[in-house]
């Protein structure tokens, strides 16, 4: 696989990486699975069980697992053929998973304080009507 090649899958698998991780652990989907989650991470008596459902309650740790599954289903590696570029695959696909994950939560954020100030407005501008 060209250098180019192996770019533009750094790019597209990082897509479905992102979708899935902040699915898992942000929508409502999974509000229920998420919440229980939760209390375990923060409530079980033991640090190993805390951490593992920790994973499920966090994006970026959460995107190392969905990424190695999809290192294993694509057989994907960046750069070098060898064990080493299933390493170097894996940490940049969390990287732009993250990213794409980051840009989204951006995004989102000023679509709802656009929503807020849009019905700020409508609120006012009924208030002046009475």
């Amino acid at each position: 696989m060209t250098i180019a090649t192996q770019i533009v899958w750094l790019f597209v698998l990082a897509i479905p990486i992102a979708c899935i991780s902040w699915t898992v652990t942000h929508e409502e989907i999974f509000r229920e699975p998420h919440e229980w989650c939760v209390r375990r991470s923060k409530n079980d008596r033991f640090l190993v069980t805390r951490k593992f459902f920790y994973l499920f309650t966090c994006e970026y740790c959460f995107s190392h697992y969905v990424t190695i599954a999809f290192l294993i289903l694509c057989d994907y590696k960046l750069l070098l053929n060898d064990w080493r570029g299933y390493i170097l695959a894996g940490f940049s696909l969390v990287f732009m998973a993250n990213v794409y994950m980051s840009l989204f939560a951006l995004l989102r954020q000023a679509i709802k304080k656009e929503k807020v100030e849009i019905e700020k407005i409508e609120s006012e501008t009924e208030i002046e009507k009475e």
